[in-house]
């Protein structure tokens, strides 16, 4: 029963999916996952790892340092009530997806604003590209960096690096000192 509504959900949104932000695919997993309901306990903590799993795999990089756990806690009326509103309509034609994709999305926001404010600031990082939310954050748990270190940290290509580095600097995110292989990029 199970695996035929996996099938039938994954046909069906198959196009819509290839066309959809990562983050909604992720919440439409979740959702669907929690409806299979496969084991007897430890459901939720599954689909809460399952999620990490995907925003890492999605460029996400920040998503470890932050706890989803506590957010899901501090709100868990509300997302058992917007998990039963979604559920009850995945066996229709055309599911509403609205109340847990807004529920999910809304966590996800939060827990990385809570990180930028637990990194000292007020950067909200969902406005940044996950290559430059990496390095922004590398620079700031180590008050500066070089691009030696930041490539060695973030594995990306040096090209690439300095690309992302160049932006952060001139929209007033970092700021070099000093020039060639001494330089060093911090906050300002």
């Amino acid at each position: 029963m199970w695996r035929r509504s996996i099938v039938s959900a994954a046909r069906s949104e198959s196009s819509a999916a290839q066309r959809s932000h990562p983050l909604l695919c992720i919440g439409v997993l979740v959702v669907v996952f929690l409806q299979i309901h496969p084991f007897q306990d430890g459901n939720g903590r599954l689909s809460r790892l399952l999620t990490l799993l995907l925003l890492l795999r999605a460029g996400y990089s920040h998503a470890p340092d932050a706890s989803l756990e506590r957010l899901i806690d501090r709100r868990r009326e509300a997302c058992y009530r917007t998990l039963r509103q979604t559920q009850g309509t995945l066996d229709l034609e055309h599911p509403d997806w609205t109340p847990w994709l807004t529920f999910f999305v809304e966590v996800l926001h939060e827990r990385t604003r809570d990180l930028g404010r637990r990194l000292g600031t007020e950067q909200d990082l969902t406005a940044l590209s996950a290559d430059r939310a990496a390095i922004l954050r590398h620079v700031q748990e180590r008050g500066s960096a070089t691009m030696r270190d930041l490539v060695l940290l973030t594995g990306l290509a040096r090209n690439t690096l300095k690309g992302r580095l160049r932006a952060l600097v001139n929209d007033g995110q970092l700021v070099l000192y000093g020039a060639g292989r001494g330089s060093r990029y911090r906050v300002p």
